[in-house]
């Protein structure tokens, strides 16, 4: 669900900047607006948004489809991950080859991933190819044929990769993690792996996506230079034809209990010289009521360079490169997760720290100051990284859709935030950043930080990184 790398990294290059804006005033509320757009269900069932924005000649088509991690079989993670990247390898009308040719000749840009409930495809085209662009993304979208031999190659890749996660513990530690913490029965820990893999066929693949890809289950996006009437009455004959099928049924909310007492998870990774590890607690949904004074509370906890974790754990201490607190906001309860590395024989002198910041946190709570600073640095990142292009614009717009929002969750955002209050920040730092009934999850050699980690935990779950699988599956 999310990068370690870059979350660790882009704080580091981006603190100049960053801290610039942490210390102007909290803009005005009504400084942040979702461009005008419009909105239609097509009667297939199909929801259709389109955005114009002048200046560039360019045209954003984005095409979510309900569903992602939280469809998956349980027996199949990684199903719809692996539909998605098999659009394109082959259609009707297309060979795999075939579509790259044509996608090559237009320089447009085609990219897919799934979450944790949908199944993204971002594309990119001159504005002039607009229709030849959504003739190409609407043919992978509703007819591809997952030729077996494209099936069986896609699938060896992914084992491939998956393997090659496991020497890279930065990328590995996010699926042991969760995994470990949300469990097998979770539709958030049942992650892709080896295992997971050897269960997915061409028919299920054939199966999944006949009864997932349907005008319900679909969303498009359409953001850029381009004539509003033109582009929905060429998403309307492009997708026309697309049969209503069955609306995806979401999983109730599930309640994430924290445990009577700490867990703990070891992966052993003989010979590492770092240890990679994460401090996961519940967190959030994306409609938690308290999602603004959190957002801000976890903002000065660790989700900047200058955070109360960072200070301690770099600054201070020299302990790591760069730490950071990640808050999910899914469709599902998720983790509020402290992450970071350290050297091998400073592991339990860093999870101590970390610790003590977050008892700290959850006993003294914020300063006034520092909740002014927060505001004041979301409100100065938030319209450059959601409102400045075409790209943030369309993932934005297929956001709130999925998550069931209107646009006064963007339009309102930072009234909300400026009314928070620092008694609603302390009483969310003391009710979502608890220091009892932690989960650990640890990579490194287990022969050197075992000890080091035992402390934490009554008792360790211990498994080698060359097993098949993440730990759950």
């Amino acid at each position: 669900m999310r990068n370690v790398l870059p979350v660790l990294l882009a704080p580091v290059l981006l603190a100049p900047v960053l801290l610039a804006l942490a210390l102007t005033a909290p803009l005005d509320a009504a400084a942040l607006r979702l461009p005008p757009f419009s909105r239609q269900v097509l009667p297939n069932g199909l929801t259709l948004e389109v955005m114009q924005r002048k200046g560039v000649p360019l045209v954003e088509i984005d095409v979510a489809v309900k569903g992602g991690m939280e469809s998956d079989p349980a027996d199949q993670p990684g199903l719809a991950e692996v539909t998605g990247e098999l659009l394109r390898k082959g259609t009707a009308s297309r060979s795999s080859d075939h579509f790259s040719r044509d996608l090559d000749a237009l320089g447009g840009r085609y990219r897919i991933r799934a979450d944790a409930q949908s199944t993204l495809l971002q594309s990119e085209f001159l504005s002039k190819d607009f229709s030849a662009g959504l003739a190409l993304i609407s043919d992978a979208v509703l007819h591809p044929t997952f030729p077996e031999s494209e099936v069986k190659k896609l699938l060896a890749q992914q084992i491939d990769k998956i393997k090659a996660t496991k020497d890279n513990p930065a990328e590995a530690i996010e699926p042991y993690a969760e995994a470990f913490f949300f469990g097998a029965r979770h539709p958030y820990g049942r992650v892709m792996s080896e295992v997971s893999l050897a269960h997915i066929s061409r028919d299920s693949i054939a199966q999944y996506h006949q009864r997932i890809y349907s005008g319900r289950n679909l969303v498009i996006a359409v953001v850029g230079d381009i004539d509003a009437q033109r582009a929905r009455a060429a998403i309307e004959r492009a997708f026309d034809s697309t049969p209503g099928g069955e609306a995806y049924q979401w999983m109730k909310p599930v309640r994430l209990e924290r445990p009577g007492q700490a867990r703990l998870l070891l992966v052993d990774k003989p010979a590492a010289t770092q240890t990679y590890f994460y401090i996961a607690q519940p967190g959030i949904d994306a409609k938690n009521p308290d999602r603004v004074p959190v957002s801000l509370v976890n903002t000065i906890f660790g989700g900047r360079f200058t955070s109360m974790l960072n200070e301690e754990l770099r600054v201070k201490s020299g302990l790591t490169y760069g730490v950071h607190n990640i808050m999910d906001e899914d469709r599902l309860q998720g983790m509020n997760s402290i992450s970071t590395f350290t050297k091998t024989d400073s592991t339990g002198q860093a999870v101590a720290l970390s610790l003590q910041v977050l008892e700290g946190l959850n006993q003294h709570g914020l300063k006034a100051d520092q909740l002014a600073s927060a505001k004041a640095y979301e409100q100065g990142v938030i319209p450059r990284t959601m409102l400045e292009t075409s790209e943030e614009l369309a993932r934005l717009l297929l956001r709130l859709e999925m998550l069931d929002f209107g646009p006064d969750e963007v339009n309102t955002l930072f009234q909300r935030m400026n009314a928070v209050t620092i008694g609603e920040a302390n009483r969310v730092a003391r009710k979502y950043f608890e220091t009892n009934g932690l989960t650990f999850i640890f990579i490194g050699d287990a022969k050197k930080i075992r000890a080091q980690v035992a402390q934490f935990a009554p008792s360790i779950k211990q498994i080698e990184i060359s097993a098949p699988g993440f730990g759950g599956m």
